[in-house]
């Protein structure tokens, strides 16, 4: 059993040439409203580790997060979210230039933990992630976010429509509750992997 990830927020980069050398990086991507702060203070097992916020699109930096010992240059970076409408063009085109200088060129980057809204399943912006992300050859795990909000009746299906759409086999989607706990324990443990290979 993975138990929470020692997970500690380290800084926040405007952009990615300001970031320090470091072992290894796994970073987080999704749009704005896809649950990744929640995700982040799940896997830590800690309410505020990271700020999540009810307005879509409150991450507006690279946060980075250190596992383990201070030091360890083991780091969990979650990106700005894409989609955001309410943003204006010029700061949408700001936060996507920002995680796209990332995620090209971060060296120690070892793959990206992709997360997609399980309840409504991948959008066209989603699916041009998914292309872009292939282009540039990166490993990356799907991570299906709030499975809860699926009724049980239909999760067996949407897991397979989702696995389908993304162009992969559902068995290699993880599918996660940062409100009920699900697949985090799983999630934990592959992101310990990844991070310490």
């Amino acid at each position: 059993m993975a138990g929470p990830l020692a997970l500690r927020f380290v800084s926040s980069f405007p952009h990615a040439r300001q970031m320090p050398a470091t072992v290894a990086e796994i970073a987080l991507v999704g749009r704005s409203n896809v649950g990744k702060s929640s995700l982040l203070n799940a896997l830590a097992q800690r309410k505020k580790l990271a700020r999540t916020s009810k307005t879509p699109g409150a991450t507006r930096l690279i946060n980075a997060f250190e596992l383990g010992a201070e030091g360890s240059g083991l780091w969990l970076v979650d990106l700005p979210g894409y989609g955001y409408a309410k943003a204006s063009k010029a700061e949408q085109g700001r936060w996507s230039a920002m995680a796209e200088g990332y995620l090209a060129h971060r060296e120690p980057l070892r793959g990206v933990l992709h997360l997609i809204d399980g309840e409504i399943g991948p959008t066209g912006l989603d699916l041009q992630t998914v292309e872009w992300l292939d282009g540039l050859g990166l490993p990356v795990t799907y991570v299906a976010t709030k499975a809860d909000k699926v009724r049980p009746s239909r999760r067996g299906n949407r897991r397979s429509e989702l696995a389908a759409k993304l162009g992969t086999d559902r068995g290699t989607v993880h599918w996660t509750s940062s409100t009920k706990g699900t697949g985090i324990t799983e999630l934990r443990a592959l992101v310990a992997t990844l991070l310490q290979a």
